[in-house]
């Protein structure tokens, strides 16, 4: 039997006050959902409000583009998959093998704080199913508590989008939270690599990447552990 991933995305698309667009980064979407297709794997895809899932415009401009969003810009039905995502609070995290969390700054808004999100992680590690987050969505991990009550990051190599990659886009200012100051503040032994270079760290079942080039080399790592 295929293995069953959760890909769990945000439905927030603007950046604050700013005026601009969010939403996920299509790079940490598509990377991973391809190497999970070419593993055979079988894929549902969720959000906090169900329905279609906003694209950071950026993410869709020509410097930002790679390989696998090429090939999702040509696949109907990972574009139909993206349109009707089904609601969070309807997931069921027994019925999946691991749960991967693409980034964008979408997730800061709406998937930091959220009570489902933090539900599924919680239940999906204690079962010793591994759980993925790359570039903001490792947000989503800051209050998650293991079955003593303390903070599951804490003592636990983490990465995230880092303070300088936030400063490089110009976005310190505008978003409501900081992944690398987060995860620090609840305990997460935060490391990093160059801005923008591929990075993953693993913690037990937890598989962290830093920014849109390590979201491949995440989803690998999950596949490995699967695997194993």
């Amino acid at each position: 039997m295929s293995k069953r991933i959760l890909m769990v995305m945000t439905s927030h698309d603007m950046m604050g006050d700013s005026g601009k667009k969010t939403g996920i980064w299509l790079e940490e979407f598509a990377s991973p959902y391809y190497a999970f297709v070419d593993a055979g794997y079988t894929i549902t895809l969720a959000s906090p409000m169900g329905g279609e899932v906003p694209i950071d415009p950026m993410s869709l401009e020509k410097d930002a583009l790679t390989d696998d969003t090429e090939r999702f810009s040509e696949d109907q039905n990972a574009g139909s998959a993206l349109a009707s995502t089904i609601p969070l609070k309807d997931v069921k995290a027994d019925e999946f093998d691991g749960v991967f969390y693409p980034g964008g700054h979408g997730p800061l808004w709406d998937l930091s704080d959220n009570a489902d999100s933090k539900a599924l992680i919680e239940a999906t590690l204690q079962t010793g199913k591994p759980v993925a987050a790359v570039c903001h969505a490792p947000i989503v991990l800051k209050d998650v508590k293991d079955t003593n009550g303390d903070f599951y990051i804490k003592g636990r190599p983490v990465t995230g989008f880092s303070n300088t990659e936030e400063d490089a886009v110009g976005l310190t200012e505008v978003v409501p939270y900081l992944v690398e100051d987060e995860l620090v503040k609840n305990g997460g032994e935060f490391s990093k690599k160059g801005d923008f270079e591929p990075y993953v760290v693993e913690s037990g079942h937890l598989i962290t990447g830093q920014n849109p080039p390590s979201s491949r080399p995440a989803a690998e790592a999950m596949i490995k552990k699967l695997g194993q």
